[in-house]
């Protein structure tokens, strides 16, 4: 066993025993979060580990920020302080998957990479305009009909909470540059992230605020959308 195999194998085994003492993920949820973080470094090595690391930090800090403040102004947060193994599962189960598919196909590595980045550009713009959108937005509308609309409410944005969104791709796709180079590439996995959130919230207007499917569904398909277009893009 390499060094750096050794390393990143304990650095994984903190993060989810902190994760769960914390009382950040449940027990379930930490040993998902952590095999999760195992198959994204096996297929997409030291880079897509730091992209997790990066849409898991600023995802927190993103939910945690002025949380106090958050129900005052309507918000309705659908769950707990621990997120439970379905929700990491919605937001990482897709680059899991490609961190398998990369680990039993080295040559799609650097596809892989990539798409691995559309999808978490798509998760953490939607954790970010969705968590400080309802702070900094000053009006909120339906992503459907345009019309004036109650903020927390699914399918609810604001141009405040969309552009916070567009930073949070940004800080993905800055991560994914700063270990792969600077290219074209920076703006796909933008573009990836700003498409998946607004596939979430057209999701949330047209099905779950109908009960038609669950919030996990929904935040699955965001980060399905978000590698997909980096995946046709590629092609």
């Amino acid at each position: 066993m390499s060094v750096t195999n050794l390393i990143v194998y304990i650095f994984l085994s903190a993060a989810s025993l902190i994760s769960c003492l914390t009382k950040k993920l449940t027990m379930a949820g930490a040993v998902t979060g952590g095999i999760i973080g195992l198959l994204i470094y096996k297929g997409a090595g030291l880079t897509g580990l730091l992209l997790l690391a990066t849409f898991f930090i600023v995802g927190t800090a993103a939910t945690k920020w002025q949380a106090g403040k958050k129900p005052t102004i309507g918000a309705v947060d659908k769950n707990d302080d621990q997120r439970t193994a379905g929700q990491v599962l919605a937001n990482g189960g897709v680059a899991a998957v490609l961190g398998l598919v990369a680990w039993l196909s080295p040559d799609k590595v650097g596809a892989a990479q990539l798409v691995i980045a559309g999808s978490l550009a798509a998760a953490t713009a939607d954790t970010l305009s969705s968590e400080l959108g309802m702070i900094y937005g000053s009006r909120f509308f339906n992503i459907l009909t345009f019309k004036k609309d109650e903020c927390g409410r699914d399918g609810v944005i604001s141009m405040e909470g969309t552009l916070i969104g567009l930073i949070g791709a940004m800080l993905i796709a800055g991560a994914y540059s700063a270990m792969i180079g600077w290219s074209l590439s920076f703006y796909l996995i933008v573009l990836a992230g700003l498409i998946g959130n607004l596939v979430d919230s057209v999701l949330g207007a047209l099905l779950e605020r109908r009960g038609l499917m669950g919030n996990n569904a929904v935040n699955f398909l965001n980060t399905l959308a978000g590698a997909l277009i980096c995946w046709l893009l590629l092609a």
